[in-house]
């Protein structure tokens, strides 16, 4: 084993956050002879630590930093010190994920053409054809083992889905399933099958669910060219005279302030924690942040159109049985602006624990009606929509002097205005949800309000042209060649499908460009 590395070892990769950006990146290279430093600010937890109690487990596995947040979502007004959910944790939020792995249409990586000029929104192709992610998309769908594709068998589908899928269909839908997930239906890949135990948000306690926990990280650290040091928080990136970034410094679990050396830096902390790191790292040479001689860094922050329907019936459903997503409309998914908005949406299954149910439903709105439906708890249905949310410059993360962290450094304040599209969108979709609902006899339906999500995007936007955005398309920062964007702050626009698959996918991209660069000498 050649690991641990020295802090003097300027020969190292350093990848910032272990989730499905960091970690699949630092196994990449690390399988191809790349020395790797990973550093993530979470501990490590393997499945027999999760926990399937869903207040207990978040409090395990989340990341519950101070932040702060600005702008008309309802997230803003309820959840103000919680606008994402998301994990701090080896692994990040491949833990938490529900596993719904879907590839971009065609058009979604041409949002702009398609779409054409949307009144207020930032709009911009990929710098990426959609044929050059074919094979990407294949590898990333093998290592996460989804169902239903190269003759993998979809998951059972649990009393949840079939209330949904008879809804479904007798509205005329047709492409229903229980959805393309990274949980085993079969044994796979040295994971065992899905046992159903309905705790998918909590971390998977059968490893069933890929997470790159107990797959990836692992594998990259048993080639002996990955060290993972955990509970280690990045305060900023050091750059040289020349304007190259030179170094990593951060807090060790100790409390001790440390500095890595680097070759190339990678940043994969999420498309809150990405940009304010940038911004964060600003220096006389970069006084504006790193990376941000355009000013893009953390714009455009997406975090989809989301919204959920749920639904009351005269018999029991028991919808927390079972897998957790495993249920998927794609009918609505395509792009018909006759509907009244550009772009599309998924319609999945969803259910949530009574804890959540009481946090999520209406907070604060104990009454009643409240309390009535969670009475009917058992015999309750839900769904979550997934749709496409339009980037727009002013929704963006920004560094908010006022309030300060453990380490003392600027908190991300997160602003977002809902986009009139995205209004529209919603709307169709609560109309669609509650008609699914409708038609298989619901005594009542709930359209809820958007709560906090864990598909936050944009922030480090890919361009082909610099002035645009932040990265190329290979993540690799139009302004320091030796530092890199890894995880979904590098989107472009947002699709309509959940993105880890994506993620990963760019992740085995970039790490075939970094190693070939290094090769080179060009880094």
């Amino acid at each position: 084993m050649t690991a641990p590395f020295d802090l003097s070892d300027d020969t190292v990769v350093v990848v910032i956050g272990t989730g499905a950006g960091g970690g699949v990146l630092a196994n990449e290279l690390a399988q191809k002879g790349v020395s790797v430093v990973a550093l993530e600010a979470g501990g490590r937890y393997l499945p027999e630590d999760y926990i399937n109690d869903e207040w207990e487990s978040f409090g395990q596995l989340a990341w519950t930093d101070p932040r702060t947040t600005s702008g008309d979502w309802r997230v803003a007004r309820d959840f103000s010190g919680l606008p994402a959910w998301i994990v701090k944790a080896v692994g990040g939020t491949t833990t938490h994920w529900a596993g719904a792995s879907l590839r971009f249409q065609d058009h979604e990586w041409k949002a702009r053409t398609t779409y054409g000029d949307v009144q207020g929104a930032n709009l911009l192709d990929w710098p990426i054809d959609p044929r050059e992610m074919d094979d990407y998309y294949t590898r990333a769908e093998e290592k996460l083992g989804v169902t239903r594709t190269n003759d993998r068998a979809g998951l059972p589908g649990n009393t949840n889905f079939k209330v949904f899928e008879k809804g479904a269909k007798a509205l005329g839908y047709e492409e229903v399933h229980t959805g393309r997930m990274a949980i085993n239906s079969a044994d796979y890949d040295e994971r065992p099958a899905c046992q159903q135990t309905g705790f998918c948000f909590q971390g998977c306690k059968w490893g069933a669910k890929w997470s790159a926990a107990y797959t990836d990280i692992p594998r990259g650290e048993a080639t002996g060219n990955l060290e993972v040091r955990e509970r280690c928080h990045v305060l900023r990136i050091e750059h040289d005279e020349e304007g190259k970034a030179s170094s990593v410094v951060y807090v060790d679990a100790g409390g001790t302030q440390q500095e890595q050396k680097a070759r190339v830096v990678c940043v994969a902390g999420n498309s809150i924690e990405s940009p304010r790191l940038l911004l964060n790292s600003a220096s006389q040479m970069f006084p504006d942040g790193l990376a941000n001689s355009s000013g893009q860094v953390g714009r455009n922050y997406m975090r989809h159109v989301t919204g959920s329907v749920y639904a009351t019936f005269d018999k029991p459903v028991r919808m927390w049985r079972g897998t957790t997503m495993a249920g998927i409309i794609q009918d609505e998914a395509r792009h018909d602006p006759e509907r009244g908005f550009v772009g599309g949406y998924e319609l999945e299954t969803l259910a949530l624990g009574l804890p959540f149910m009481a946090a999520f439903l209406d907070p604060g709105g104990w009454g009643r009606e409240f309390t009535s439906a969670l009475d009917h708890y058992e015999n309750m249905a839900g769904m979550w929509i997934v749709g496409e949310d339009m980037p727009q410059e002013t929704n963006r993360i920004t560094l908010n002097h006022a309030v300060t962290d453990q380490h003392g450094l600027p908190v991300a304040d997160v602003h977002f205005d809902d986009h009139p599209n995205d209004i529209a969108m919603r709307n169709h979709a609560y109309k669609q949800g509650m008609a699914v609902y409708d038609a298989v006899g619901a005594t009542r339906t709930f359209p809820t309000p958007p709560y906090p999500s864990t598909h936050n995007l944009g922030t480090n936007r890919m361009s082909a042209n610099p002035r645009d955005g932040v990265v190329n398309s290979h993540g690799q920062s139009h302004d320091i060649a030796n530092l890199f964007v890894s995880d979904g702050s590098q989107f472009t626009t947002g699709a309509s499908e959940n993105p880890t698959l994506t993620i990963v996918a760019l992740a085995i991209r970039q790490a075939e460009f970094i190693a070939a660069e290094l090769g080179r000498q060009n880094l």
